[in-house]
């Protein structure tokens, strides 16, 4: 989610020099609160059936690793 926002604030608001960090602060407050006026969201493409097939052996490998004996 971090990396969502970083990318959307650099796209957005760090396409030019700032000369003190005082200014970027005051830039990066403007521009969060008109994204949170905007509602802005998030449009997930990595649904959670696609996740489950690419990283399926991931599962597995944590799955069999937690399994207790009533599990089995």
């Amino acid at each position: 989610m971090a990396e969502i926002e970083f990318s959307a604030l650099s796209r957005q608001c760090l396409d030019r020099r700032i000369p003190n960090i005082d200014m970027l602060r005051q830039e990066a407050l403007i521009w969060q609160d008109e994204r949170n006026k905007k509602a802005i969201k998030v449009h997930w493409s990595f649904t959670t059936d696609k996740a489950r097939e690419k990283l399926e052996n991931r599962y597995n490998e944590v799955g069999s690793k937690n399994k207790t004996k009533t599990d089995a």
